[in-house]
């Protein structure tokens, strides 16, 4: 891969037609904002776990299958309650630690920070980035959202060449990250942004899962980890 070209700027502007996307750090009047776009993209998980993912799950279809008298529509609500369950549960897990304490974990280290996507004046994306120099001198690219209204816009681009931009500056040799997305959006982006995935994860236990019987059998998703040496 090229090197990234170093700015000096305090934000990185992606020109996009006659609209400017401007990526700067978080400031804490962005809190509510940043919260929102977090919770409503993680909202967007249930049904896209709950549907998008069945097909992807040989294992599950044929248990489903032999229950006898289980009907279509059973299925699909379990998996729609248990996939709603387990992501409350992850936001919960996560507002009670770095996303509810933004400044906190991500703006006091040199070696993390977090970052949103302005639009014709609104905050419109997030992205973190969270350094691991004890894993082999890695970044992690984290909490990255967009919202609905500003997709294909070039948003999520914008921030993820920021976080790319944070690595090579602070002289990491890796950027790396997961996500569970059925959806081909994201890991179209992340490929455009030149990650690789390495790692698929079958039955990957989501942060603030209880892992009951029924969740194991109606909630399973694959994590894929992507990774980028920079």
């Amino acid at each position: 891969m090229a090197k990234t070209t170093i700015k000096n700027d305090k934000a990185l502007k992606n020109q996009n037609g006659l609209q400017t996307i401007v990526v700067r750090e978080f400031e804490p009047a962005d809190k509510p904002h940043v919260q929102r776009i977090f919770y409503e993209g993680l909202m967007e998980m249930i049904p896209d776990t709950a549907f998008r993912g069945l097909r992807h799950h040989l294992e599950s279809l044929l248990l489903y299958a032999a229950m006898t008298g289980l009907l279509p529509a059973i299925v699909l609500c379990g998996r729609y309650f248990y996939s709603r369950r387990v992501i409350h549960g992850y936001l919960e897990h996560a507002m009670n630690g770095d996303m509810g304490d933004i400044e906190g974990f991500y703006m006091k280290s040199s070696d993390s920070r977090l970052w949103v996507a302005v639009l014709e004046g609104k905050v419109v994306g997030v992205v973190a980035a969270v350094g691991q120099q004890k894993s082999g001198g890695a970044v992690e690219l984290k909490r990255m959202s967009v919202d609905r209204s500003s997709r294909q816009r070039g948003v999520g681009a914008a921030l993820g060449r920021k976080v790319l931009e944070f690595a090579v500056t602070h002289r990491y040799s890796f950027v790396v990250l997961g996500t569970t997305a059925y959806t081909q959006a994201p890991h179209q982006l992340y490929q455009r942004l030149g990650f690789r995935c390495v790692v698929v994860t079958n039955g990957y236990v989501t942060p603030g899962a209880n892992t009951s019987f029924l969740e194991q059998i109606f909630y399973r998703v694959r994590h894929h980890h992507y990774s980028l040496h920079v």
